[in-house]
């Protein structure tokens, strides 16, 4: 008797998984709905998308939402959050104006490295509060974000930095292009590979997955439990502080109200894009996706003719949706896990 073995290409099942993993990926909803309103727009106004200005837009308005989105989704993931990240881009930003105003011919790569320590410094307290003192981080970020709120305001009083108090090499990095991309865009994406290299591969940021799946389970397993969650909210710190610095070069313009209510903001594009709020469960990737889809609905619902209240109750029915979709999710894999161990008994 002869056996007919069937070759089986290798190449074709590791492509068949990844269609399959890319299809049944929740930043692929999220992907999608972003087109969708996207092609909305155009078709209501093609401007929206083909001429110079709204392809421009498009790519830069979310960029510094993107850079907090990140940070925010990093906490999240360890099952906490952070409200202070709004002030904190206040604070930053304006940092950059009066470093350059203060020390003139000041490099502007130690600025950026100003606003980035003390985005970490302040994400530092955060997150030493919250380890140590065990009280909720929605309870200690929401005392830090009114007091670096307030900090910010008592230095900056009625005076504010204007767009002629920055050089023009800086305030380039907010409005000049590479080969049609914006070079704050550029920035916001190498910083994105970077965190979602860093969750996926290194064995500190899969731990963070971990704390936030179960953190008792954590702490009896051995994990770095304190040290991580700490590091999450520096990691959250300074990318608000970078997004800070970036603001100041984005808009020239830095008042005391410079990034009020971006917390929330975050916060929504992190949950929209698949970062589950009872932590464990998300990527840096869907909360990028998450920020443009934000930020691209206030651009593009207008355009549509649709109100104002609608616009912001659009966004909230993206958020509970997210937040219902999360807790189907998690059923179903419990209800998976039962079922597979009373198959092997």
């Amino acid at each position: 008797m002869t056996a007919t073995i069937t070759p089986v290409r290798p190449g074709s099942s590791a492509a068949s998984k990844l269609v399959r993993r890319i299809g049944t990926a929740r930043e692929t909803g999220i992907l999608i709905a972003l087109l969708l309103v996207i092609l909305a727009a155009t078709l209501a106004n093609p401007n929206f998308l083909f001429s110079s200005d709204g392809f421009r837009d498009l790519l830069l308005t979310p960029s510094l939402l993107l850079l907090v989105a990140v940070g925010q989704a990093v906490v999240i993931i360890t099952r906490n959050v952070d409200l202070s990240v709004g002030s904190i881009v206040g604070l930053t930003a304006y940092l950059t104006g009066r470093l350059f105003i203060d020390f003139p011919g000041l490099p502007i790569v130690v600025v950026f490295l100003g606003g980035v320590l003390l985005g970490a410094l302040l994400g530092f307290i955060n997150g030493a509060l919250v380890a140590f003192a065990r009280v909720p981080a929605l309870v200690i970020t929401l005392g830090t974000m009114y007091i670096y709120r307030g900090i910010n305001v008592a230095w900056t009083g009625s005076d504010r930095i204007n767009a002629s108090d920055l050089p023009r090499d800086f305030r380039g990095l907010g409005t000049d292009s590479l080969l049609g991309i914006p070079i704050l865009t550029i920035i916001a994406v190498v910083v994105l590979i970077g965190a979602a290299w860093y969750l996926r591969n290194l064995r500190s940021g899969r731990e963070l997955y971990a704390i936030g799946s179960d953190p008792a389970a954590a702490h009896l397993y051995g994990l770095r439990v304190t040290s991580r969650v700490i590091s999450a909210f520096v990691v959250s710190g300074a990318l608000s502080g970078l997004a800070g610095v970036l603001y100041a070069a984005r808009y020239g313009t830095v008042s005391s109200a410079a990034g009020f209510g971006w917390e929330l903001q975050a916060i929504g594009a992190a949950v929209i894009g698949g970062v589950a709020i009872s932590g464990g469960v998300g990527t840096v990737w869907g909360a990028a996706i998450g920020a443009f889809l934000l930020l691209t609905i206030n651009r593009a619902l207008p355009i549509l003719g649709i109100d104002d209240f609608w616009q912001r109750a659009v966004v909230g029915v993206l958020i509970l949706g997210a937040i219902v979709l999360d807790r189907v999710l998690a059923v179903r894999q419990h209800r998976r896990l039962i079922a597979q161990r009373e198959e092997t008994r």
